[in-house]
């Protein structure tokens, strides 16, 4: 099984960019779908974006789409999430996910339960 251990985090003033990192080492990376979720003080926790096992396909949450972009490396074992035009509402601990999918090479999971293991988080705080 992996284990997420996200990575990238910090202060960025409002317009600015981040990019994250989760790593995932001990499994077939290659067989999870990959994703990103966010929670903030009083919120629940909720999708940012997903990526398929090959990279194709990604998904994201409307609140994002234009502005953060999700990649992976297969090779690398690792999953980024790189995050422009940041706005303070992005403020939040960001989670990275991961979904074991031997199976099927399009699937994305946007729910967290459908996610099987998760990383410790990285906050992100964007000043105005």
């Amino acid at each position: 099984q992996v284990q997420p251990v996200e990575s990238g985090g910090g202060l960025v003033q409002a317009g600015g960019s981040l990019r994250l990192s989760c790593a995932a080492s001990g499994g077939s990376f290659s067989t999870y779908a990959m994703g990103w979720f966010r929670q903030a003080p009083g919120k629940e926790r909720e999708f940012v974006a997903a990526i398929s096992r090959s990279g194709v396909i990604r998904r994201y949450a409307n609140s994002v789409k234009g502005r953060f972009t999700i990649s992976r490396d297969n090779a690398k074992d690792t999953v980024y999430l790189q995050m422009n035009s940041l706005k303070p509402e992005d403020r939040a601990v960001y989670y990275c996910a991961a979904r074991l999918l031997g199976g099927s090479y399009t699937e994305v999971p946007i729910r967290p339960a459908e996610y099987d293991y998760w990383g410790q988080g990285t906050q992100v705080t964007v000043s105005s």
